[in-house]
């Protein structure tokens, strides 16, 4: 085998490598693992819906009496937020000051401890 062919492979082998899903989630989760001031619970007013942003790019939403309803990953990007659920469902949303948040239509509000 070339050096050139030997190159050639490595490439490929390395960007099926970098393709791969896991891969592609733990580099992102590791590109947005930065500190923002939404970490916590977040909960509709009348605390039917419970989103929790974890520290490590997470998030888990709660619906009525079912805990852990949706389950994914997120990105915060000045006052906006990306949502990817682990089912595949994308959504989005925008903080409207430190305690407030617009997503889906509905407004949620910070869970003071």
């Amino acid at each position: 085998m070339t050096r050139r062919q030997l190159a050639l492979r490595t490439a490929v082998s390395l960007a099926a490598v970098f393709a791969h899903p896991v891969f592609a989630e733990e580099t992102t989760m590791n590109k947005t693992s930065q500190t923002h001031p939404y970490v916590g619970m977040w909960v509709t007013e009348d605390g039917r819906i419970r989103h929790e942003l974890l520290p490590d790019n997470r998030y888990d939403e709660a619906r009525g009496s079912r805990e852990s309803a949706y389950q994914g990953r997120y990105e915060v990007t000045g006052s906006h937020i990306d949502y990817w659920d682990d089912t595949g469902f994308t959504a989005d949303g925008e903080f409207v000051s430190l305690d407030v948040l617009h997503h889906g239509g509905m407004v949620f509000y910070r869970q003071k401890p």
